[in-house]
């Protein structure tokens, strides 16, 4: 009598199951398939009382063999193609000198503003508040706010322009 999962959930089972005990989720479904075929070969010899435990046992033995094989061929450690993961994608320290220099800059702008047009930016730009909050807060009325942040907006793109 042949044992196999009856539908796609045991199969997934077993993958999964398989995936767990070999710690290799990407080649899991492959140890599966050569643990059927020595399953197929056990069973013409002799009985399997357990055939989901001996698939889940030949395919982590077929995943140590897999491994090692791997190990001596030399695909372990970093391939050509991974040296990406490796690059350091983070700013140049001149970009961070340029960057730094720029955020002075808006800052000496902003130190430029008056103190009421100063406040209503950076409660919209720092605190996230939107315009309706803000002309709550303080008391005016959403078209001032607007008038304030886009004044603002206007010069510090003007202040820093070539920057």
């Amino acid at each position: 009598m042949n044992w196999a999962p009856r539908d796609g959930h045991g199969w997934r089972q077993l993958v999964r199951r398989i995936a767990r005990a070999t710690r290799d989720p990407d080649r899991a479904e492959d140890h599966l398939h050569a643990a059927y075929v020595r399953l197929a070969e056990y069973r013409s010899r002799s009985t399997v009382a357990n055939p989901a435990g001996f698939l889940v046992r030949a395919a982590a033995n077929i995943a140590v063999d897999d491994s090692r094989r791997r190990w001596v061929r030399g695909e372990y450690g970093p391939q050509p193609g991974d040296i990406a993961e490796f690059a350091d994608n983070g700013p140049l320290q001149l970009e961070m000198l340029q960057l730094r220099q720029r955020l002075e800059r808006v800052r000496l702008g902003l130190d430029e503003l008056s103190p009421r047009t100063r406040q209503i930016f950076l409660m919209h730009r720092i605190e996230g508040l939107k315009y309706r909050e803000i002309a709550e807060q303080l008391g005016i009325t959403m078209s001032a706010v607007e008038k304030h942040i886009a004044k603002a907006a206007l010069f510090l793109a003007e202040w820093t322009e070539g920057w």
